[in-house]
């Protein structure tokens, strides 16, 4: 017969417990929590009560050690093993998440450390649930050799399995330096705090020794070199504080998973709100420049918009809205940058919004004003044929909701790539001052009708009557919506209302792809 324990040996039992579970959070050597707040960075716990609403963190595996043994590591065995694994909430729905405690082995990975990562990411997958990673590791764990680095193609693995499945987010609040980085590249979002965030593949030491090129970290893969030249980090902020604050608020605009429409509120904006500042903000003259956000805010929410990728390829404009309640894509090229011609870093940039998008039932509205692609040898040499194609493939791709808007110019290969009804737009509109045209009518002009431009008497009045000839028989405002290519020319002050009305109709769609493995998209 067994004997229960002594209530004293049970509470003697609950406070070894109450202390293993503080040690393991507070961490072992209170110089590193120091160290940590030095550098002007939060420990992992601290980031992560401020990404979760609060007292909803549910932590598991934090008693976790690592069993490695050489190189000391049998006499270094602390709890937790350098990340913390768990779930909670986010505006009461349920999110996944780990990040890496810098202060025990400079958050390096090792085999335990790998194996809590890779069960976080299951039961994400599992319960069909946000992954949120945020990252302050310094790669993996050398004295365990390849079993770290067998560690890395699990997280790899997963993260592909994951994608387009749920949405995954990588924060980087620290290095993250070779094979690590490729995790936060797989991901669907990377935001990145100045100062702190560093990403690189090689570190500046290696780059001088095989380069000559002496560089700091920053330098070479800072905040704002991912955000402004390569294109990796999609945000980019001051504080960590903020930053969370905007992946809690990025959160609130997905929906958990693929099968799952994204949240809708109900707001006060009005659903027939006229916007009267629409006649205004975009000029007649199509070689006058405006910025395309102005007009953004006028259709949407509140005015309210999150920008993607805000200054890398800035010619075009991708950000994440709500029209009455209900959150939608946007894509707009823009006139500001550029004159909003699309060259190969916008198109890359909008293939994988929309493709992101379209795997979490997004709806699509494209605000179109376009010249053409970026000429020039650089880009043809770069593969403007098959990277500008990726943009073409993600729309014929996508089966959420699509509507696109001609605010003004929509000339050649661009206007059709920007989602038009010949590659499968649901809605096609156009403003009154539209220019739908295989280019513009001076180039035109000079190519149909170079001979009688050149034999005239006056070939610079030949040349103007010509252009207006053009005008009036292929580039006035009714001639693609005379032949189906336009489904309506709208007031530009009755864009929200029609967009919505759309958008409520569409809401339904079903348009499903032909049965296949995958695709082969260009590259």
């Amino acid at each position: 017969m067994t004997t229960a324990p002594a209530p004293a040996a049970g509470l003697d039992r609950l406070t070894e417990l109450r202390g293993l579970k503080e040690l393991a959070r507070e961490g072992a050597d209170p110089a590193a929590t120091e160290r940590q707040h030095a550098k002007g960075k939060l420990t992992a716990h601290e980031r992560i009560e401020l990404l979760l609403d609060k007292g909803s963190f549910t932590e598991i595996e934090a008693l976790r050690r690592h069993r490695a043994t050489g190189f000391g590591l049998e006499l270094r065995r602390p709890h937790s093993d350098g990340v913390v694994t768990g779930w909670g909430t986010v505006e009461g729905r349920p999110v996944f998440v780990y990040a890496h405690d810098f202060r025990i082995f400079g958050g390096a990975l090792g085999e335990a450390h790998a194996q809590k990562i890779h069960k976080i990411m299951d039961l994400a997958l599992a319960a069909g649930a946000p992954l949120v990673s945020l990252n302050d590791g310094a790669g993996a764990r050398i004295q365990e050799g390849v079993s770290a680095l067998a560690g890395y193609g699990g997280i790899f693995q997963r993260n592909t399995r994951a994608s387009g499945v749920i949405p995954q987010i990588s924060v980087m609040l620290g290095p993250c330096a070779g094979g690590a980085a490729y995790s936060p590249a797989l991901t669907d979002f990377v935001f990145a705090v100045r100062d702190i965030s560093q990403m690189f593949i090689t570190g500046p030491d290696v780059v001088q020794a095989v380069t000559g090129e002496r560089v700091s970290q920053d330098g070479l893969g800072g905040a704002d070199v991912h955000a402004g030249v390569s294109g990796v980090a999609h945000f980019v902020y001051d504080d960590e504080e903020s930053c969370l604050a905007e992946v809690r608020y990025l959160l609130s605009l997905l929906p958990s998973n693929n099968r799952e429409l994204p949240p809708v509120t109900v707001g006060t904006d009005p659903a027939d709100r006229v916007g009267e500042a629409l006649l205004d903000l975009v000029p007649a003259d199509g070689n006058r420049s405006y910025d395309v956000r102005t007009v953004i805010e006028e259709i949407v929410d509140d005015g309210d918009h999150m920008e993607v990728h805000a200054s890398w390829a800035p010619n075009l404009v991708c950000a994440l809205a709500r029209l009455d309640g209900q959150v939608v894509g946007i894509l707009a090229n823009q006139p500001a940058a550029m004159a909003g011609v699309l060259d190969i870093k916008a198109s890359e940039k909008g293939a994988r919004f929309v493709q992101f998008c379209d795997s979490f039932n997004i709806p699509l509205v494209t605000l179109v004003d376009v010249p053409g692609f970026l000429p020039g040898v650089d880009q043809e040499h770069d593969g403007i044929i098959r990277r500008g194609a990726k943009l073409l493939y993600a729309y014929c791709n996508a089966t959420v909701p699509r509507i696109s808007v001609v605010l003004r110019k929509a000339y050649g290969g661009a206007y059709i790539v920007m989602d038009s009804r010949s590659i499968g737009a649901d809605i096609a509109l156009a403003w009154p001052g539209n220019e739908i045209a295989v280019m513009g009518a001076e180039g035109a002009a000079n190519v149909v009708f170079r001979r009688e431009i050149a034999a005239a008497d006056d070939p610079d009045a030949m040349r103007a009557a010509k252009i207006d000839e053009y005008k009036r028989e292929l580039v006035h405002p009714y001639y693609a919506a005379e032949r189906g290519l336009v489904d309506d020319v709208i007031d530009p002050r009755d864009t929200r209302s029609v967009l919505i009305r759309s958008l409520t109709m569409l809401r339904a769609k079903d348009a499903g792809l032909p049965h296949r493995k995958h695709g082969n998209p260009p590259q």
